[in-house]
């Protein structure tokens, strides 16, 4: 990686000091991994082998309903993680899929490697209960988003905390995830200031 793609991979781990020994080994245990549009990540059933850092590009998180239908989950963009975070951590085959909505280039860990960063350097263990507790106060926050909020106010509520290159993947992958028909999102879209 080259030393821009390394800043910002470093800038995600905010708190975290290294000797310039740990720093070259640390930035050693990265590879690039790169993506064409559609593609998938990581496939339901099998066990998700890398945490990823996006670099670029867009990706969708989603399962399939019993019509075979994506049921978005959540998406990852530039300057965020991404991967199946409970296989990848429990070893376990995922019940979800990854795909690259954009051409997408990451920056991936395995778990073994991974595992190595806490191990060697305890301000691991500070980022990853702060990394894992925004996790699941952002799901707990967008489950009363889907329970309590009608459609438009979701709409607004998502358009607005939302990046730019979210605002530019299907329709479709952006209904699924407010939980509204294509058409509802396609009429919010034209009608609604956010």
């Amino acid at each position: 990686m080259d030393d821009e793609q390394y800043q910002k991979l470093k800038a995600f781990f905010p708190n975290i000091s290294f000797t310039e020994k740990e720093e070259s080994h640390f930035r050693s245990l990265w590879s690039i991994r790169s993506f064409s549009q559609y593609d998938l990540i990581t496939e339901a059933g099998s066990i998700e082998r890398y945490f990823y850092f996006v670099l670029e590009g867009v990706q969708a998180i989603y399962v399939l309903n019993e019509k075979g239908e994506k049921v978005v989950l959540g998406f990852s963009y530039s300057g965020s993680p991404s991967g199946v975070f409970d296989s990848f951590i429990g070893q376990q085959p995922s019940q979800t899929f990854l795909e690259a909505l954009k051409p997408s280039k990451m920056l991936a860990i395995t778990q073994t490697d991974y595992l190595s960063l806490f191990e060697k350097h305890s301000g691991f263990y500070v980022w990853g209960h702060d990394f894992f507790q925004n996790i699941l106060f952002g799901r707990l926050s967008r489950e009363v988003e889907l329970l309590t909020l009608a459609a438009e106010q979701r709409y607004k509520a998502f358009m607005q905390r939302c990046p730019d290159e979210l605002k530019v993947i299907p329709q479709k992958y952006l209904a699924s995830y407010l939980n509204m028909k294509p058409e509802t999102f396609s009429r919010l879209r034209r009608s609604v200031d956010y």
